[in-house]
């Protein structure tokens, strides 16, 4: 078997290690292997799949003879219609930069938003997809103007051209000097970024189901309860209270009921007793809202008493209180 028939083996192989990459960073691989992997689907791959659908042929490097018939001091043309190693190498690096910065505004659209997994995953598809259309394109060209692979011949750094004068350019050193720089730079700065990926803010909602009682509020006589107030002693109640997960990972979460007898001097606020009426547990993916419904029975009557909300994450404490509590809601209520 000659080496015209592996002209698609450098694709196939750009979609086997875009997908041993992909399955690689999705699972809890970090450190330097992390950054070995990333590297290469953030700099090159994506690049180098888009340059074989728009380069499909190979180069030629031969130089068109004169006319002698012209009039003038034309001299010969180079003719080359394809791209040279170092040539699809550096831009397959330039249009890997533009690829993935691409895929990342487009992951805003999706539920997850900028983060790793989306901007991985639509990476690794375009990264395929160009592939496969890659190898169309070459299946489409001449046999004999097809690119193949080789790695005779080879150079990934620039060299000194010459024309059908035996005349060379200047020195290629200062250009692979400085090429070889920026992909260093370009490296290391890739690298930080797969090592160290942005952190998103965590948090977790925890809120009645109306909009005037956040987390935090505490709802007082001057303003319209959203909520029943008015509570009768030893019968059955219920409120419906929301969790929402925004954690970047699957939470377990506990809400306590507890009644207070309380008093206010100023802002500040004496708890006299607390009575734990209820509690339930309940296990909430991230970017998932989940929804109880709290039943209890007061256990204290009067007009000085307010229902605390307690959520813990995992288990609750026996005495729940503010400071221990992860999020509370306060609710003052009457009891009679």
């Amino acid at each position: 078997m000659s080496d015209s028939d592996w002209w698609f083996f450098d694709l196939a192989i750009v979609i086997a290690v875009t997908g041993f990459v992909t399955f690689g960073l999705f699972t809890s691989i970090s450190g330097s292997i992390r950054v070995v992997l990333g590297l290469p689907l953030l700099l090159f791959l994506p690049g180098y799949a888009l340059i074989s659908v728009l380069y499909p042929d190979a180069p030629e490097s031969e130089y068109q003879t004169f006319d002698d018939e012209s009039q003038g001091t034309s001299r010969s043309v180079l003719n080359n219609t394809g791209l040279r190693a170092i040539e699809r190498f550096v831009l397959s690096i330039v249009a890997s930069i533009a690829i993935v910065p691409a895929v990342a505004l487009g992951s805003t659209i999706t539920p997850w938003g900028i983060s790793i997994l989306p901007i991985l995953a639509g990476t690794a598809f375009v990264t395929i997809t160009l592939s496969l259309v890659g190898i169309v394109q070459r299946y489409r060209c001449p046999p004999e103007r097809r690119f193949t692979p080789t790695l005779t011949g080879t150079s990934l750094l620039f060299s000194n051209a010459s024309d059908s004068f035996g005349r060379s350019d200047p020195s290629a050193r200062p250009y692979n000097v400085m090429f070889l720089v920026a992909l260093l730079v370009l490296a290391a700065t890739a690298g930080f970024a797969v090592a160290s990926p942005p952190s998103h803010d965590s948090y977790t909602e925890f809120y009645l189901d109306t909009d005037e009682v956040a987390e935090t509020e505490v709802v007082d006589g001057d303003v319209e309860a959203p909520y029943e107030d008015t509570l009768a002693a030893g019968e059955s109640q219920s409120v419906t209270a929301y969790i929402a997960n925004e954690e970047q990972e699957e939470r377990s979460y506990t809400t306590v009921v507890a009644l207070q007898e309380v008093s206010y001097d100023n802002e500040s606020v004496t708890v006299h007793e607390q009575d734990t009426l209820t509690s339930e547990s309940a296990t909430v993916s991230h970017g998932e809202t989940h929804e109880q419904t709290l039943e209890f029975e007061p256990t204290m009557t009067g007009d000085d008493l307010r229902l605390m909300l307690y959520l813990y994450e995992d288990d609750a404490p026996d005495d729940p209180s503010e400071d221990s509590a992860y999020r509370t809601i306060e609710l003052p209520v009457t009891v009679s």
